[in-house]
C-alpha cells in the first residue's frame, strides 16, 4: 500500500512539474507575442485589407491584444506542450511505441501548421469576401476588432486541430484500437459527427461550418486510406 502511495505521489509530482514547465513556456510565448503585437496584428488584418474596424469600449483593444498574445503564445509553446505531455505518458511505453509517438509528435506539429496556413490563406479570405458582399449601399458595415480577432483565432485553431485527424487515426490503428473495417462501417456516423464538431468549433454561421466540414470529410477519407495501409503492413509483419 505504501509503495502504491509513493508511486502515486511520484506521478503527481511529475505531473505538477510538467504543468509548471508548460505554463512557463506559454507565459513566455505570450509575453514575446505581446511585445511583437504590431507584427501579429498586421498579419491578422491582412486578409481583411478593405475593412475598417472599431472598438466599442476603452478596454476592448487592450483585451483583444491580450487574447491575440495568449493564442499566439500557446501556438509558439505547442512543441514544448506536446513534448511534456509525451514525457509524462511515455515512461510506461516500450521503445517501439516511443518511436511512433515521437514521429507522430513531429507530424502533428507539421499538420497543425499546414491546417493553420490553409485557413489563413484560403478559408478566411473566402469567408470575409462572402460576408462583405452581402452588404447594401444604405447599410454601412461596422466591424468590431475584438469580434474579428475571435473569428480569426477560432477558424485558424479549428483547422489546425482538424488536420490532426490523420495522425490520430494512424496512432489508433497502430495501437490496435481501431481497424479500417470499423472506420468504413462508421463512415456515415462520423460524417454527422464532423458536422456537429464543425458547428461547435467555428463561428456561428453556416458558411464557416461547411468550409471546415468539407476538409474534415476529405481528411476522414485520407485517414481511412492511411489506416488500411498501416493495418495491412501490420498483418504482413506478423
Amino acid at each position: 500500500m505504501t509503495e502504491k502511495r509513493l508511486t502515486l505521489v511520484g506521478h503527481l509530482e511529475e505531473l505538477r512539474k510538467r504543468i509548471i514547465i508548460v505554463a512557463f513556456f506559454i507565459m513566455a510565448g505570450t509575453i514575446f507575442s505581446y511585445y511583437n503585437i504590431d507584427l501579429i496584428v498586421d498579419l491578422i488584418l491582412k486578409p481583411a485589407v478593405d475593412l475598417h474596424f472599431i472598438y466599442l469600449s476603452p478596454a476592448d483593444l487592450f483585451l483583444a491584444y491580450i487574447k491575440i498574445a495568449l493564442v499566439s503564445g500557446i501556438v509558439i509553446a505547442l512543441p514544448i506542450v506536446l513534448y511534456n505531455v509525451w514525457q509524462f505518458v511515455m515512461p510506461g511505453m516500450g521503445i517501439k511505441h516511443k518511436i511512433y509517438i515521437v514521429l507522430a509528435n513531429i507530424a502533428s506539429m507539421v499538420f497543425f501548421f499546414v491546417g493553420a496556413v490553409f485557413a489563413y490563406l484560403i478559408i478566411i479570405p473566402l469567408t470575409i469576401e462572402f460576408f462583405t458582399k452581402m452588404s447594401r449601399q444604405e447599410i454601412e458595415p461596422l466591424f468590431s476588432f475584438a469580434n474579428y480577432t475571435s473569428f480569426i483565432s477560432s477558424i485558424i485553431l479549428s483547422f489546425g486541430l482538424t488536420f490532426q485527424l490523420p495522425i490520430l487515426i494512424l496512432l489508433l490503428t497502430q495501437f490496435n484500437l481501431i481497424t479500417p473495417t470499423l472506420l468504413k462501417k462508421s463512415r456515415r456516423v462520423l460524417i454527422v459527427v464532423i458536422f456537429i464538431v464543425a458547428a461547435i468549433l467555428t463561428p456561428p454561421d453556416v458558411i464557416s461550418q461547411v468550409l471546415l466540414a468539407a476538409p474534415m470529410i476529405l481528411l476522414l477519407e485520407l485517414s481511412i486510406i492511411i489506416s488500411s495501409i498501416v493495418y495491412k503492413r501490420k498483418k504482413i509483419i506478423k
